[in-house]
């Protein structure tokens, strides 16, 4: 039976060094400082998200649905997956404040206190 392998310290939640690889065939073995995959350093939680993340093809929705989490965390368990793996994040302006702008924008142009030029350009400006 073969143990899954840990990539943090299950005490301080550190990142492992991996010390000694060996062969199961021939029977070598090696020993010093070695670095896993950046995947290896994921905690349990970013891994899973992952592995259903991947699962689902980047369906946000289904995995909401697998998950049974909303879609701002979905969101926000993606982005500290991207960190994890070493990535940059751009946080964007967050999603309910910028529906409130665009709802803001288009009340406006129903009610004709705005043209529609003027409407798409602050429309655009959101972006």
């Amino acid at each position: 039976m073969q143990t899954k392998m840990v990539g943090r310290c299950p005490i301080c939640d550190n990142p492992l060094k991996i010390t000694k690889l060996g062969c199961e065939r021939c029977g070598i073995t090696l020993e010093g400082q070695f670095t896993g995959c950046r995947f290896c350093q994921l905690n349990n939680e970013q891994r899973t998200f992952a592995e259903v993340f991947i699962k689902c093809r980047g369906n946000i929705k289904e995995v909401e649905k697998e998950l049974g989490i909303s879609y701002p965390t979905v969101r926000g368990r993606l982005d500290s997956l991207i960190e994890a793996l070493g990535y940059k994040v751009e946080r964007l302006v967050d999603d309910t404040e910028a529906a409130n702008k665009r709802k803001q924008v288009l009340d406006s142009l129903a009610k004709g206190e705005m043209t529609p030029e003027e409407a798409i350009k602050m429309l655009k400006n959101q972006e």
